[in-house]
Formats: structure tokens, C-alpha cells, sequence
């Protein structure tokens, strides 16, 4: 039976594990993890006490699509050309918000449970096919309501999103919060707020798990739109369409807020020209 490490909602940067959590790593024979940038307390958790089992770190997987960290609080410093391969130490770990990635590791886990599992092999590659058929679906469904909001400026709470962003066509302005979520520093703030101000930012998205004071303390009073937007799935129901609803979610809360500036923009035009 699988078992989830981390409870449903937790942010995974600063975890306390659970006994039952505990207990689950010592008993496991099969052990996925996302990567220690994502979950740095973990490492040790499974050098302890998962040491029987065969551990998979996702992001390290073959096939996977691996960016470096963007830099800065605008992202000024970000090369498009950096990848994980030239910079090692700097992965950003939020892979599983590219879709080809979650497609790469669904084959990748049913591989896997067939080799200790093998009177079921048949059964998690066939599970495994539909599951990456459905995710294609969305993908598509997803590049079309993305579509008409192209080109809009938005901020997010913390650096999370560039697999999303790259893989659909869009691009944030910049982050309130480094990719760990970790405080921001008053310059960051401040560079934030300029470029707010530089680019006439439309959107500012925070997330479920952090305070909205930070987001508060950027934008201030100014008419900008806000959202919320999650790259954790908190506020969705665990089941088998977990995935594929997580990447709808994000992808129409971005639209909703950018779908709302073209009306705006629409109503200005009609307006001017009566």
C-alpha cells in the first residue's frame, strides 16, 4: 500500500515527520522522492531509516526536463540557456509542474513496481498509458485557455512555476519569495515593488500555505488584481485526478485574472471610440 510522507497541504521545504511517516520509511521497499532541493530534510530521513528500500529521485530520473533556479527577484539574471546540467547545484525542484515530466515519471513508477511487483506488471503500464494519455488531454486543453492571456504581467509568491510557465507559453515578472518560500529580504521587496511599478504589473498571485501579509507589503494599495494560485494542490481532493486538476487549477486562475484585464482593456476601447 502507498503511503504519502508528507501530509496533504504541508508545505514540503520545512517538514516535521510524522511517527506514522516514520514508521512508513522503515517499512518501505520502493521510495519516490522529488529531489532534496525540494524536501532537504528528507535526505537524512532516508539514509536512517529507509535503508532496505530502492529509493527514486525523480528529478534525476532519464528524460526528465531540469532548470536551473532562476536568479533575482525579477528574474534579471536568469539565462533562458541555463540548465541543470550546467548548473548542478542550483536545480530548481518544481519539476512535476511540466506536464512531459509528469508523463516521463508515471513510466518511471510503473517500471518500477513491476520489478518488485511483477504478477502486476501488466496492470501499472497499462494504468501508467491512460494516465499519460489523460495528461496529454489536459495539456492541450490547458495551452488553449492560456492562449488569450499571453503576454500578461504577473507576479508570483514564491519561484515555482518556470516548468508551467515554459512549457505553456507564459512568463512571471517575478517572485515575491525564493524558490524554498523562504522570507523575503527588504531589497528583494523593494526590487519587487519597482518592477510592479516599471511594467504596470496586472496579477499577483499568492498561495494557500503563506501569509498574505507579504503580498500585502509589495503591491500596497495598488489596483492590481490578485489571485491565488498552488503548486502543492492544498486545496484539492487526493485521488487519481490529483495531477492533471492541480495543472488545471493553476492554469485557470491565471486566465480568470488575465481574462478579466482584456475585458477591461475591451471596455476602454469601446468607451474611447463611442
Amino acid at each position: 500500500m502507498p503511503s504519502l510522507i508528507i501530509q496533504h497541504g504541508a508545505s514540503p521545504h520545512g517538514y516535521l515527520l510524522r511517527p506514522s511517516a516514520a514508521v512508513a520509511l522503515e517499512k518501505a521497499d520502493l521510495v519516490f522522492w522529488v529531489t532534496e532541493g525540494l524536501t532537504p530534510w528528507l535526505k537524512s530521513r532516508l539514509e536512517t531509516l529507509a535503508g532496505k528500500a530502492h529509493v527514486i529521485k525523480l528529478m534525476e530520473v532519464d528524460g526528465a526536463v531540469r532548470l536551473s533556479f532562476r536568479q533575482g527577484a525579477t528574474f534579471a539574471n536568469h539565462d533562458d540557456h541555463q540548465s541543470y546540467d550546467e548548473h548542478k547545484d542550483y536545480v530548481d525542484p518544481h519539476g512535476w509542474l511540466d506536464p512531459e515530466n509528469g508523463k516521463i515519471w508515471l513510466d518511471v513508477i510503473a517500471s518500477e513496481l513491476s520489478e518488485i511487483d511483477p504478477a502486476n506488471a501488466g496492470i501499472y503500464a497499462q494504468n501508467a498509458a491512460v494516465g499519460k494519455a489523460e495528461i496529454s488531454e489536459v495539456a492541450a486543453q490547458i495551452d488553449s485557455t492560456l492562449a488569450s492571456v499571453r503576454g500578461v504581467n504577473f507576479i508570483v509568491f514564491h519561484d515555482a512555476y518556470q516548468y508551467f510557465e515554459k512549457r505553456f507559453g507564459i512568463s512571471a515578472s517575478g517572485s515575491i519569495s525564493l524558490g524554498d518560500a523562504s522570507a523575503p529580504s527588504p531589497a528583494r521587496v523593494a526590487k519587487i515593488r519597482a518592477k510592479v511599478a516599471e511594467l504596470g504589473i496586472s496579477c499577483v498571485f499568492s498561495e494557500p500555505q503563506y501569509s498574505p501579509g507579504l503580498v500585502t507589503s509589495v503591491v500596497g494599495d495598488a489596483d492590481i488584481r490578485r489571485g491565488t494560485i498552488d503548486s502543492l494542490g492544498a486545496e484539492l481532493e487526493l485521488g487519481i485526478a490529483f495531477y492533471t486538476k492541480l495543472l488545471e487549477s493553476i492554469a485557470k486562475e491565471i486566465a480568470a485574472c488575465g481574462k478579466d484585464l482584456v475585458m477591461a482593456d475591451v471596455a476602454q476601447v469601446l468607451v474611447y471610440n463611442v
